[in-house]
Protein backbone atom coordinates (compact mmCIF):
# COMPACT_ATOMS: atom_id res chain seq x y z
CA UNK A 1 0.00 0.00 0.00
CA UNK A 2 2.79 2.10 0.68
CA UNK A 3 4.53 1.92 -2.64
CA UNK A 4 0.83 2.10 -4.46
CA UNK A 5 0.34 5.32 -2.79
CA UNK A 6 4.01 7.02 -3.19
CA UNK A 7 3.72 6.28 -7.14
CA UNK A 8 0.54 8.10 -6.61
CA UNK A 9 2.05 11.00 -5.06
CA UNK A 10 4.36 10.69 -7.46
CA UNK A 11 2.67 10.63 -10.98
CA UNK A 12 0.28 13.72 -9.34
CA UNK A 13 3.08 15.84 -8.64
CA UNK A 14 4.70 15.00 -12.06
CA UNK A 15 1.09 15.75 -14.08
CA UNK A 16 0.64 18.59 -11.98
CA UNK A 17 4.29 19.76 -13.54
CA UNK A 18 3.78 19.13 -16.90
CA UNK A 19 0.21 20.62 -16.90
CA UNK A 20 1.83 23.46 -15.23
CA UNK A 21 4.65 23.95 -17.68
CA UNK A 22 2.19 24.16 -20.72
CA UNK A 23 -0.13 26.80 -18.67
CA UNK A 24 3.82 28.64 -17.87
CA UNK A 25 4.20 28.62 -21.89
CA UNK A 26 0.43 29.52 -22.49
CA UNK A 27 1.00 32.44 -20.20
CA UNK A 28 3.66 33.61 -22.27
CA UNK A 29 1.63 33.18 -25.62
CA UNK A 30 -1.57 35.31 -23.96
CA UNK A 31 0.30 37.68 -21.94
CA UNK A 32 -1.60 36.58 -19.11
CA UNK A 33 -0.50 37.58 -15.01
CA UNK A 34 0.32 35.40 -12.20
CA UNK A 35 0.35 37.27 -8.99
CA UNK A 36 3.44 36.91 -7.06
CA UNK A 37 4.88 37.62 -3.50
CA UNK A 38 7.92 38.63 -2.79
CA UNK A 39 9.94 39.22 0.03
CA UNK A 40 13.65 40.01 1.71
CA UNK A 41 15.59 39.03 4.27
CA UNK A 42 19.17 39.37 5.98
CA UNK A 43 20.60 35.95 6.90
CA UNK A 44 23.92 35.41 9.39
CA UNK A 45 26.60 33.37 7.74
CA UNK A 46 28.84 33.86 10.51
CA UNK A 47 29.67 36.79 13.10
CA UNK A 48 29.43 39.96 10.51
CA UNK A 49 28.24 38.03 7.33
CA UNK A 50 24.97 38.19 6.38
CA UNK A 51 23.48 37.01 3.19
CA UNK A 52 20.77 38.76 1.22
CA UNK A 53 18.10 36.10 0.54
CA UNK A 54 15.18 37.01 -1.89
CA UNK A 55 11.77 34.87 -1.03
CA UNK A 56 8.94 34.53 -4.44
CA UNK A 57 5.96 32.83 -3.98
CA UNK A 58 2.81 32.37 -6.25
CA UNK A 59 -0.34 33.15 -4.75
CA UNK A 60 -3.35 31.25 -4.82
CA UNK A 61 -0.81 28.09 -5.77
CA UNK A 62 -0.67 24.93 -3.82
CA UNK A 63 2.84 24.57 -2.95
CA UNK A 64 4.21 21.41 -4.15
CA UNK A 65 7.49 19.75 -3.53
CA UNK A 66 10.82 21.18 -1.90
CA UNK A 67 11.73 24.76 -1.82
CA UNK A 68 14.13 25.71 -4.56
CA UNK A 69 17.45 27.77 -4.00
CA UNK A 70 18.63 29.49 -6.64
CA UNK A 71 22.50 30.91 -6.68
CA UNK A 72 23.74 33.54 -8.74
CA UNK A 73 28.00 32.56 -11.05
CA UNK A 74 30.51 34.57 -10.42
CA UNK A 75 29.30 38.14 -11.32
CA UNK A 76 25.91 39.99 -10.32
CA UNK A 77 23.70 38.43 -7.62
CA UNK A 78 20.94 36.46 -7.81
CA UNK A 79 18.60 38.77 -8.76
CA UNK A 80 19.59 40.03 -12.22
CA UNK A 81 20.32 37.00 -13.09
CA UNK A 82 16.68 35.05 -11.75
CA UNK A 83 14.24 38.05 -11.04
CA UNK A 84 14.91 40.78 -13.44
CA UNK A 85 11.75 41.98 -12.77
CA UNK A 86 10.85 41.95 -17.01
CA UNK A 87 7.56 40.26 -18.20
CA UNK A 88 7.90 36.43 -18.72
CA UNK A 89 11.94 36.35 -17.76
CA UNK A 90 11.83 35.52 -14.20
CA UNK A 91 13.05 31.80 -13.71
CA UNK A 92 11.91 32.39 -9.83
CA UNK A 93 8.60 33.06 -10.85
CA UNK A 94 8.55 30.04 -13.48
CA UNK A 95 9.44 27.91 -10.93
CA UNK A 96 7.05 29.31 -8.07
CA UNK A 97 4.45 29.08 -10.49
CA UNK A 98 4.06 25.31 -10.10
CA UNK A 99 4.02 25.44 -6.45
CA UNK A 100 7.44 25.67 -5.34
CA UNK A 101 8.94 28.36 -2.90
CA UNK A 102 11.39 30.08 -4.48
CA UNK A 103 14.43 31.87 -2.69
CA UNK A 104 17.32 33.94 -4.15
CA UNK A 105 20.41 33.81 -2.22
CA UNK A 106 23.84 36.37 -2.58
CA UNK A 107 27.16 34.68 -1.39
CA UNK A 108 29.20 37.41 0.67
CA UNK A 109 31.03 39.80 -1.42
CA UNK A 110 28.50 39.49 -4.30
CA UNK A 111 25.05 41.02 -4.85
CA UNK A 112 23.35 43.39 -1.79
CA UNK A 113 25.32 40.78 0.60
CA UNK A 114 28.03 41.70 3.23
CA UNK A 115 30.76 43.13 1.33
CA UNK A 116 34.27 41.59 3.25
CA UNK A 117 37.00 44.04 4.16
CA UNK A 118 39.15 42.41 1.25
CA UNK A 119 37.05 44.05 -1.52
CA UNK A 120 38.22 47.43 -0.05
CA UNK A 121 41.79 46.24 -1.09
CA UNK A 122 43.33 47.61 -4.17
CA UNK A 123 46.42 45.91 -3.83
CA UNK A 124 47.30 43.93 -6.72
CA UNK A 125 49.01 41.17 -4.91
CA UNK A 126 46.16 40.51 -2.35
CA UNK A 127 44.62 37.31 -2.25
CA UNK A 128 41.39 36.87 -4.28
CA UNK A 129 38.42 37.15 -2.32
CA UNK A 130 35.33 34.81 -1.04
CA UNK A 131 36.91 31.63 -1.64
CA UNK A 132 34.29 28.35 -2.46
CA UNK A 133 34.48 26.94 1.15
CA UNK A 134 33.02 30.65 2.31
CA UNK A 135 30.14 30.68 -0.20
CA UNK A 136 29.54 26.65 1.00
CA UNK A 137 29.74 28.33 4.15
CA UNK A 138 27.08 30.53 2.98
CA UNK A 139 24.78 28.01 1.37
CA UNK A 140 24.71 25.94 4.65
CA UNK A 141 23.78 29.02 6.45
CA UNK A 142 20.71 29.79 3.52
CA UNK A 143 19.71 26.16 3.51
CA UNK A 144 19.19 25.73 7.34
CA UNK A 145 17.21 28.78 7.32
CA UNK A 146 15.07 27.72 4.47
CA UNK A 147 14.34 24.44 6.08
CA UNK A 148 13.31 25.73 9.69
CA UNK A 149 10.62 28.16 7.68
CA UNK A 150 9.25 24.91 5.63
CA UNK A 151 7.52 22.05 5.88
CA UNK A 152 10.04 19.95 3.75
CA UNK A 153 13.21 18.42 5.11
CA UNK A 154 15.34 19.02 2.01
CA UNK A 155 15.55 22.01 -0.23
CA UNK A 156 16.35 21.67 -4.37
CA UNK A 157 19.78 23.83 -5.42
CA UNK A 158 19.74 25.27 -8.81
CA UNK A 159 23.63 26.32 -10.02
CA UNK A 160 24.81 28.48 -12.98
CA UNK A 161 28.42 28.60 -13.16
CA UNK A 162 30.37 29.56 -10.45
CA UNK A 163 27.12 28.65 -8.29
CA UNK A 164 26.62 25.20 -9.62
CA UNK A 165 30.39 24.87 -8.74
CA UNK A 166 29.34 25.70 -5.14
CA UNK A 167 26.21 24.24 -4.90
CA UNK A 168 27.34 20.61 -5.66
CA UNK A 169 30.28 21.39 -2.93
CA UNK A 170 27.88 21.91 -0.73
CA UNK A 171 25.79 18.72 -1.89
CA UNK A 172 28.77 16.39 -1.43
CA UNK A 173 28.88 16.90 2.01
CA UNK A 174 25.17 17.59 2.44
CA UNK A 175 22.94 15.02 0.84
CA UNK A 176 20.42 14.84 3.43
CA UNK A 177 19.44 18.29 3.17
CA UNK A 178 19.09 18.15 -1.01
CA UNK A 179 16.24 16.55 -2.27
CA UNK A 180 17.64 17.79 -6.38
CA UNK A 181 20.88 19.45 -7.89
CA UNK A 182 20.73 21.46 -10.91
CA UNK A 183 23.57 22.40 -12.68
CA UNK A 184 23.90 24.79 -15.47
CA UNK A 185 26.63 25.89 -17.35
CA UNK A 186 28.89 24.34 -14.81
CA UNK A 187 32.74 23.96 -15.08
CA UNK A 188 34.07 20.43 -13.11
CA UNK A 189 38.08 19.63 -12.35
CA UNK A 190 38.82 18.07 -15.28
CA UNK A 191 41.59 18.83 -17.65
CA UNK A 192 40.70 19.92 -21.23
CA UNK A 193 41.05 23.30 -23.44
CA UNK A 194 39.40 26.22 -21.38
CA UNK A 195 38.79 29.57 -23.33
CA UNK A 196 38.99 32.05 -20.60
CA UNK A 197 42.02 30.44 -19.17
CA UNK A 198 44.17 33.05 -21.38
CA UNK A 199 43.22 36.06 -19.83
CA UNK A 200 43.34 34.70 -16.14
CA UNK A 201 47.11 33.70 -16.66
CA UNK A 202 50.18 35.13 -15.84
CA UNK A 203 51.62 36.81 -18.53
CA UNK A 204 55.01 35.29 -18.06
CA UNK A 205 53.96 31.85 -17.04
CA UNK A 206 50.49 30.90 -18.85
CA UNK A 207 49.97 27.69 -16.71
CA UNK A 208 49.85 29.68 -13.57
CA UNK A 209 46.93 31.93 -12.65
CA UNK A 210 48.39 35.56 -12.77
CA UNK A 211 48.68 36.64 -8.63
CA UNK A 212 48.88 39.75 -9.98
CA UNK A 213 44.94 40.34 -10.55
CA UNK A 214 43.80 41.30 -6.22
CA UNK A 215 41.10 40.29 -4.61
CA UNK A 216 38.16 41.78 -6.75
CA UNK A 217 37.89 42.95 -10.41
CA UNK A 218 35.24 45.99 -11.67
CA UNK A 219 32.59 45.26 -13.92
CA UNK A 220 30.84 48.44 -15.87
CA UNK A 221 27.48 48.33 -17.77
CA UNK A 222 30.02 47.45 -21.06
CA UNK A 223 31.83 44.72 -18.70
CA UNK A 224 28.87 42.79 -17.74
CA UNK A 225 27.19 42.54 -20.95
CA UNK A 226 30.96 41.94 -22.97
CA UNK A 227 30.31 38.25 -22.68
CA UNK A 228 27.05 37.93 -23.81
CA UNK A 229 27.70 39.49 -26.42
CA UNK A 230 30.54 37.56 -27.17
CA UNK A 231 28.19 34.21 -26.87
CA UNK A 232 25.73 36.05 -29.10
CA UNK A 233 26.55 34.47 -32.94
CA UNK A 234 24.49 37.22 -34.25
CA UNK A 235 25.34 41.01 -34.73
CA UNK A 236 22.30 41.94 -33.93
CA UNK A 237 21.89 40.94 -30.30
CA UNK A 238 18.11 42.04 -29.91
CA UNK A 239 17.64 38.73 -32.16
CA UNK A 240 18.59 36.99 -28.99
CA UNK A 241 17.68 38.72 -26.58
CA UNK A 242 15.09 41.06 -25.27
CA UNK A 243 17.01 44.74 -24.91
CA UNK A 244 14.27 45.11 -22.24
CA UNK A 245 16.02 41.89 -20.14
CA UNK A 246 19.95 43.53 -20.92
CA UNK A 247 18.67 46.89 -19.60
CA UNK A 248 17.42 45.43 -16.47
CA UNK A 249 20.23 42.76 -15.77
CA UNK A 250 22.62 46.04 -15.84
CA UNK A 251 20.45 48.30 -13.82
CA UNK A 252 19.74 45.72 -11.20
CA UNK A 253 23.89 44.64 -10.72
CA UNK A 254 24.56 48.17 -10.78
CA UNK A 255 22.65 48.92 -7.95
CA UNK A 256 23.89 46.38 -5.50
CA UNK A 257 27.45 47.72 -4.94
CA UNK A 258 26.78 50.70 -2.89
CA UNK A 259 30.05 52.36 -3.87
CA UNK A 260 29.26 51.57 -7.92
CA UNK A 261 28.71 55.27 -8.23
CA UNK A 262 32.20 56.48 -6.95
CA UNK A 263 33.85 55.24 -10.06
CA UNK A 264 33.82 56.68 -13.81
CA UNK A 265 31.99 54.61 -15.17
CA UNK A 266 30.21 52.97 -12.61
CA UNK A 267 30.88 49.84 -11.75
CA UNK A 268 30.55 46.89 -9.12
CA UNK A 269 33.09 45.24 -7.59
CA UNK A 270 33.42 41.34 -8.23
CA UNK A 271 35.28 38.48 -5.82
CA UNK A 272 37.97 37.25 -7.73
CA UNK A 273 38.55 33.99 -5.93
CA UNK A 274 36.21 31.90 -8.09
CA UNK A 275 38.56 32.69 -11.04
CA UNK A 276 41.54 31.46 -9.42
CA UNK A 277 39.41 27.97 -8.16
CA UNK A 278 38.19 27.75 -12.27
CA UNK A 279 41.38 28.31 -13.87
CA UNK A 280 42.77 25.45 -11.78
CA UNK A 281 39.71 23.39 -12.23
CA UNK A 282 40.68 23.52 -15.73
CA UNK A 283 43.66 22.23 -15.23
CA UNK A 284 42.06 18.99 -13.40
CA UNK A 285 42.03 20.19 -10.11
CA UNK A 286 39.00 18.96 -8.30
CA UNK A 287 37.52 20.82 -5.10
CA UNK A 288 34.55 18.36 -5.21
CA UNK A 289 34.30 14.94 -6.74
CA UNK A 290 31.20 14.04 -8.91
CA UNK A 291 30.85 10.65 -7.02
CA UNK A 292 30.13 12.06 -3.32
CA UNK A 293 26.98 12.88 -4.85
CA UNK A 294 24.39 11.09 -3.77
CA UNK A 295 21.43 12.97 -5.24
CA UNK A 296 19.19 13.40 -8.31
CA UNK A 297 21.36 15.55 -10.34
CA UNK A 298 20.36 17.83 -13.78
CA UNK A 299 23.15 18.73 -15.94
CA UNK A 300 22.53 21.36 -18.52
CA UNK A 301 25.16 23.23 -20.73
CA UNK A 302 24.65 25.45 -23.60
CA UNK A 303 27.11 25.02 -26.77
CA UNK A 304 28.07 28.59 -27.20
CA UNK A 305 28.54 28.81 -23.14
CA UNK A 306 32.63 28.94 -23.13
CA UNK A 307 32.59 28.87 -19.07
CA UNK A 308 32.01 24.74 -19.12
CA UNK A 309 32.97 22.91 -21.94
CA UNK A 310 31.60 19.20 -23.42
CA UNK A 311 34.09 17.64 -21.19
CA UNK A 312 32.78 18.00 -18.00
CA UNK A 313 29.81 17.04 -19.18
CA UNK A 314 31.17 13.70 -20.64
CA UNK A 315 33.15 13.89 -16.95
CA UNK A 316 30.45 14.41 -14.85
CA UNK A 317 28.67 11.27 -16.89
CA UNK A 318 31.30 8.83 -15.90
CA UNK A 319 31.65 9.81 -12.29
CA UNK A 320 28.22 10.54 -10.88
CA UNK A 321 27.82 7.08 -9.94
CA UNK A 322 26.37 7.34 -6.52
CA UNK A 323 23.41 9.80 -8.07
CA UNK A 324 20.35 7.55 -7.53
CA UNK A 325 19.04 9.80 -10.74
CA UNK A 326 21.19 11.55 -13.63
CA UNK A 327 20.13 13.66 -16.53
CA UNK A 328 22.35 15.92 -18.92
CA UNK A 329 20.67 17.83 -21.47
CA UNK A 330 23.16 19.95 -23.80
CA UNK A 331 20.86 23.12 -25.30
CA UNK A 332 22.41 23.48 -29.37
CA UNK A 333 22.95 26.94 -30.07
CA UNK A 334 23.02 28.73 -26.13
CA UNK A 335 24.86 30.47 -24.85
CA UNK A 336 26.28 31.20 -21.04
CA UNK A 337 23.30 33.27 -20.31
CA UNK A 338 19.89 31.24 -22.00
CA UNK A 339 18.24 31.50 -18.62
CA UNK A 340 17.81 35.40 -19.94
CA UNK A 341 17.70 35.15 -23.52
CA UNK A 342 14.85 34.83 -25.29
CA UNK A 343 12.64 31.64 -24.81
CA UNK A 344 13.44 29.86 -28.30
CA UNK A 345 17.18 30.43 -27.72
CA UNK A 346 17.37 27.66 -25.16
CA UNK A 347 15.30 29.10 -21.90
CA UNK A 348 11.91 27.82 -22.56
CA UNK A 349 13.48 24.51 -23.16
CA UNK A 350 15.41 24.80 -20.15
CA UNK A 351 12.61 25.60 -18.65
CA UNK A 352 10.46 22.53 -19.49
CA UNK A 353 13.52 19.95 -18.16
CA UNK A 354 13.92 21.61 -14.86
CA UNK A 355 10.24 22.05 -14.12
CA UNK A 356 9.73 18.18 -14.94
CA UNK A 357 13.14 17.26 -13.11
CA UNK A 358 12.26 18.51 -10.03
CA UNK A 359 8.50 17.47 -9.97
CA UNK A 360 9.90 13.92 -9.72
CA UNK A 361 9.83 12.71 -5.98
CA UNK A 362 10.96 9.41 -7.01
CA UNK A 363 12.11 7.06 -3.78
CA UNK A 364 16.12 7.21 -4.07
CA UNK A 365 15.90 3.53 -4.43
CA UNK A 366 13.61 3.12 -7.05
CA UNK A 367 15.37 5.73 -9.06
CA UNK A 368 18.60 3.61 -8.54
CA UNK A 369 17.33 0.46 -10.03
CA UNK A 370 15.91 1.76 -13.17
CA UNK A 371 19.36 3.81 -13.34
CA UNK A 372 18.33 6.55 -15.48
CA UNK A 373 20.20 8.53 -17.70
CA UNK A 374 19.19 10.71 -20.05
CA UNK A 375 21.42 12.31 -22.51
CA UNK A 376 20.17 14.63 -24.64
Amino acid sequence: MKETGGMQAIMRRLILTILAVAVIQGQWAAGEAIAFSRGDARVESEPGIHLHVSEVRASMTEELGSPVLLIHGGGPGSVPHFDPKVPNYSLAEDIASVGHVVYMMDVRGFGKSTKPAALDSTAAKAAPAVSSDEAVKDISAVVNWILRRSRENRVALVGIGAGGHWAARYTTKNSDRVSHLVLVNVLYGVKAPWAPARALADPGNPGEFNTAAGAFFLASASTLLAEWDRNIPDGDKSKWRDPRVAVAYVKLALSEDATADTRTPPSIRIPGAFRREHFEMAQGKKLWDAKDIRVPTLYVRGTLDDWSRPEDLQALHAELVNAPQKQFVVLHGSTHFFLLDRPEKGRAAFLQEMLVFLGNRQPAREAQQKGKSAVK
